[in-house]
């Protein structure tokens, strides 16, 4: 799912919430950080983290099958597969997914931390890393050894680690 297809659905969810509101008189107002603040790319900052939480959330049921797998006595190469090569292709826009105005500041929930804007070009070689450590975890996972995977499952749990320790709060 891309953020354009998720701001869509997420239009289309609050025009029905308002609408359901027609009328009720007494419907609480939403925050107006949620509300007012469009960013560059025409989302509102809800919108944004709503959608990067349904992208990571996307990520870690990928890993969580791949995980369960390489754990169990008999692993399912093709539940292995397909979520290896879920992972580039959920986050192949993940650099769009932090705009400028998303984060705590603007008092939407989130557990991105300032220190991504504040250190954008070391945040942004993260994602390289993780992109690169993604792709080469799909490229082991098609050709089967398990001893492999679990090599660059590792690599790429790395990736993910480094990242959270310094710019994802509640980790």
């Amino acid at each position: 799912m891309t953020i354009r297809h998720t701001r869509l659905t997420l239009a289309a969810l609050a025009g029905l919430a308002l609408l359901g509101a027609c009328g009720s008189g007494d419907a609480p107002a939403a925050p107006a950080a949620e509300t007012a603040t469009v960013l560059d790319n025409g989302m509102t900052v809800s919108e944004v983290v709503d959608a990067r939480q349904t992208h990571l959330k996307a990520v870690g049921k990928a890993f969580k099958t791949i995980s369960d797998n390489l754990k169990a006595s008999e692993p399912d190469m093709a539940a292995i597969q397909a979520a290896a090569a879920s992972v580039p292709t959920e986050t192949a826009d993940m650099g769009d997914w932090f705009p400028e105005g998303s984060g705590p500041a603007s008092g939407v929930k989130t557990d991105a931390l300032p220190a991504i804007w504040e250190n954008k070009a070391d945040f942004d070689s993260r994602i390289a890393d993780f992109h690169a450590a993604s792709a080469t975890l799909a490229s082991t996972a098609e050709a089967g050894d398990i001893a492999a995977i679990s090599e660059a499952f590792k690599a790429t749990g790395a990736t993910c680690k480094s990242c959270h320790e310094t710019y994802r709060a509640d980790d």
